[in-house]
């Protein structure tokens, strides 16, 4: 059974770098695009970068520049380093995997940034 796990997540002074991992736990599965969202508390939950199998990455206008989302696919595995953090990336982020049946979501890792 494929399942999404993440890793990294802490706490960070503002202006500090932080690098999130999620892998993909699970034999048998070609993944697909995967990608990190993230929610605020009290607010939806928003998409912050994605990378497809061939590489081709989408960033989210409020973190391009300073986000970079990376991907092994031989480990399954999906990062995101954030650099230049910010208060407002306070969040809780979900890694989510696109696959042959469908699309799942990890439990998700709070990044909390002081200022």
């Amino acid at each position: 059974q494929l399942q999404p796990v993440e890793s990294g997540g802490g706490l960070v002074q503002a202006g500090g770098s932080q690098r999130l991992s999620c892998v993909a736990s699970g034999s048998g599965f070609m993944l697909k695009t995967m990608g990190w969202s993230r929610q605020i508390s009290g607010k939806q939950r928003e998409l912050v970068a994605t990378i497809t199998r061939e590489g081709n990455t989408n960033y989210a206008d409020s973190v391009k520049g300073r986000f970079t989302i990376s991907r092994d696919i031989a480990k399954n595995t999906v990062y995101l380093q954030m650099n230049s953090l910010k208060p407002e990336d306070t969040a809780v982020y979900y890694c989510n995997v696109q696959y042959a049946m469908g699309s799942l979501w990890g439990q998700g890792t709070q990044v909390t940034v002081s200022s």
